[in-house]
């Protein structure tokens, strides 16, 4: 099956060299790396705003560029829509002019757009046509940003930190519409971020970039488990990232319980519904282990696993060591002390309960 994404390319910007390659199979890609690793000098590749010194680039099986046969398909015919940090609206335009020209952009270009309708529904803003960028907040500017983007009928989304000038109240407001998106669309979408919790929430691939370089790149729940990805430089805490469906609520205690892979989980959270689906992500920090099962503790959540992978030891003390648990085919992380490792005797293939203090959901 050809990849949604196939990327290769090397490019260098003064003393800074970028080469990276990592392909996708669609959904949400996300680049996640520290401040200068690469993430938006890649991005300005994908887009045609760089120029590669050598390399390629594919979407949806589309050759954009080649060097090696020459292939530099300009910006303006890449059929690839862009959302930055700011929304950049025209501010002497209604909201409804701002969207229109988007589809004239894909009918100039000789496409059809997509339905205004469409846009209108799946992003919310359908009350928001006669006002100005003026009259907007924050996220709702970049609900239409993204929906002008869309109605380019783009074959690549790409997002540039779209949430980075949002304050947490917006960005909450913005994020379910972002899932919709990547849920409801299919169409594939690159999104630059430095949020660990954006990303466990919204990616299906995850591509960590570091000093120019794809240090590691696949499913986002492999990736944000691994032992060797939790070591390096800004990478995120490693962590188990978990679909999950509410299956019970209980209103006396205010626990939702979960149904995951790697077993139950109770939860405290306003707002959930019955039959929601969802992701938790649980932190290596946030999970404890104990040869036994236990009795008599606060904690809710207890899984059963088998000890896989003991990692190398972490600071500059060696003071802790992450250790990836196999639940049930999903992978949980611990964090403990060299010395609990050597005192619990654990070692791969050690059979052990994860304690869980806490389970982050990322939904509302």
């Amino acid at each position: 099956m050809t990849p949604a994404l196939d990327i290769a390319v090397e490019h260098r910007l003064g003393n800074f060299l970028l080469d990276a390659r990592f392909t996708a199979d669609g959904g949400l890609t996300a680049l996640f790396g520290r401040s200068g690793s690469g993430k938006t000098s890649l991005v300005n590749v994908i887009g045609g705003l760089i120029r590669p010194t050598r390399g390629r680039v594919v979407v949806a099986g589309e050759t954009l560029v080649n060097t090696d046969r020459g292939i530099f398909v300009p910006k303006h015919r890449r059929r690839i829509g862009y959302v930055f940090q700011e929304a950049r609206l025209f501010p002497h335009l209604t909201v409804h002019q701002n969207l229109l020209f988007g589809r004239w952009f894909a009918r100039h270009q000789g496409h059809d757009g997509t339905e205004i309708a469409n846009v209108l529904e799946l992003l919310g803003i359908g009350h928001l046509l006669e006002r100005r960028p003026a009259g907007l907040s924050g996220g709702e500017k970049q609900r239409v940003a993204i929906g002008r983007a869309l109605l380019a009928r783009p074959r690549l989304l790409l997002m540039d930190e779209p949430l980075a000038s949002l304050d947490e109240a917006r960005k909450a407001e913005i994020l379910p519409y972002i899932e919709r998106l990547r849920d409801e669309m299919g169409l594939p979408i690159v999104y630059v971020s430095h949020s660990a919790a954006e990303v466990a929430r919204l990616a299906t691939n995850l591509v960590i970039v570091d000093q120019g370089l794809v240090k590691a790149s696949g499913p986002t729940a492999e990736v944000m488990s691994r032992l060797d990805v939790a070591m390096l430089p800004g990478a995120p805490e490693a962590s188990a990232v978990l679909d999950a469906e509410v299956t019970a609520l209980d209103p006396v205690h205010h626990l939702a319980t979960l149904s995951t892979q790697a077993g139950r989980l109770f939860v405290s959270r306003p707002g959930l519904r019955a039959g929601a689906r969802l992701r938790v992500r649980i932190l290596a920090s946030d999970v404890l282990l104990s040869l036994k099962p236990l009795e008599g503790i606060s904690a809710l959540n207890v899984l059963h696993g088998t000890i896989v992978e003991i990692g190398m030891e972490r600071g500059t003390d060696g003071a802790a060591i992450d250790l990836r648990i196999d639940c049930n085919g999903v992978m949980l992380v611990a964090r403990l002390t060299t010395k609990s490792v050597t005192q619990l005797g654990l070692k791969p293939g050690s059979p052990i309960f994860a304690v869980i203090k806490s389970v982050s959901v990322d939904a509302p």
